[in-house]
């Protein structure tokens, strides 16, 4: 598959210390650990030896102890001791078997299948402008495609999110607030940008002072990964020069569970994280009962399965991008 060949983010890194982690991906479980040097590993969560899950065992002296029988596996998923026979040298073949494992934003990420792929782009990781933390991670029973197609959609907003991300009419204004006007859809090598993206808000993010039209860009920077940046009117924002961006990365677990994380880039350096994380909890709690309620829970991909309008140009992009992808993970 296809998706064995992408990154995909799996656990907070600050989760992964002293003893190994039990994590789960693409119906594989999967063991996380730190050896001697700091560096992180993925394994398949099962000893060669008798398939006990090593997740259950430690780290001792810069190696991987199974909790069967005590051997040990250094960083390269090698067996270098059985205590059953010390002077034994197990053979080159008596190994773990390992996964691709990096650091990035924050998360452990990890490639089942080794290739080409690159990590999904955050570009506002490097902006110093802007305060990073993470909301999650949040399972929610629904596929993992379905999690991003949410992320896209505006025309929820005056619905699932009143009086936060939407209103259903403007103050003083006859028009519907839930209208979406008119955005342009490109698409790029790893997905799709969407610009002209406008809603109005009652409350756009932790700082607002009053409702406003906030102008969004999303973009789909992987399968299962998209970004959103947002820049609310100066007029309607406590804070000068307030802007944020925000990740979407999401673990596939099973074809119609998934775990997610929000990588919040904010200018915001005075609030308290627990302060910022409730707002993006609140909204992501809207959200939850309803992508929960969708059926299928897999995304179909067939534009005939489903409904569309103009205001769905992102999602039916989005859509055919991952058909063209080969994606079957999530999927129907």
């Amino acid at each position: 598959m296809i998706e064995e060949t992408l990154w995909h983010p799996v656990a907070l890194g600050a989760d992964v210390v002293g003893q190994p982690l039990a994590a789960r991906l693409l119906e594989r479980d999967v063991v996380l650990w730190r050896d001697a040097a700091g560096t992180v590993h993925a394994w398949a969560d099962q000893c060669p030896h008798r398939g006990a899950r090593l997740s259950l065992g430690r780290v001792q002296d810069g190696r991987l102890e199974c909790p069967y029988h005590g051997w040990q596996f250094e960083a390269s998923g090698r067996c270098m001791h059985v205590p059953a026979l010390p002077s034994f040298v197990p053979p080159a073949s008596s190994c773990a078997h390992t996964y691709a494992a990096r650091e990035a934003y924050g998360l452990v990420w990890v490639q089942i299948v080794q290739g080409e792929a690159a990590l999904p782009a955050f570009a506002a990781e490097d902006d110093a402008r802007l305060r990073k933390l993470h909301c999650g991670p949040y399972g929610v029973a629904t596929s993992a495609p379905r999690l991003v197609e949410n992320f896209l959609d505006m025309a929820h907003f005056g619905f699932v999110h009143e009086g936060w991300l939407g209103m259903r009419s403007v103050p003083g204004d006859a028009r519907h607030a839930t209208a979406i006007d008119d955005y342009q859809v490109r698409p790029t090598p790893t997905g799709l940008l969407a610009t002209g993206c406008k809603a109005w808000q009652p409350q756009s993010n932790l700082h607002s002072t009053a409702p406003a039209q906030v102008e969004y860009t999303y973009e789909v920077t992987g399968p299962y990964s998209a970004v959103l940046t947002k820049v609310p009117d100066a007029a309607t924002v406590a804070i000068a020069g307030y802007h944020e961006s925000i990740a979407l990365f999401v673990c596939p677990l099973t074809p119609e569970a998934s775990c997610v994380w929000f990588r919040l880039a904010v200018a915001d350096f005075e609030s308290p994280d627990d302060k910022l994380r409730a707002f993006q909890h609140t909204i992501f709690m809207q959200d939850q009962p309803v992508l929960e309620s969708q059926r299928p829970r897999r995304l179909p991909l067939d534009l005939r399965a489903e409904l569309h309008t103009a205001a769905d140009k992102a999602s039916s992009a989005y859509r055919r991008h991952l058909k063209t992808l080969g994606i079957t993970f999530g999927v129907c």
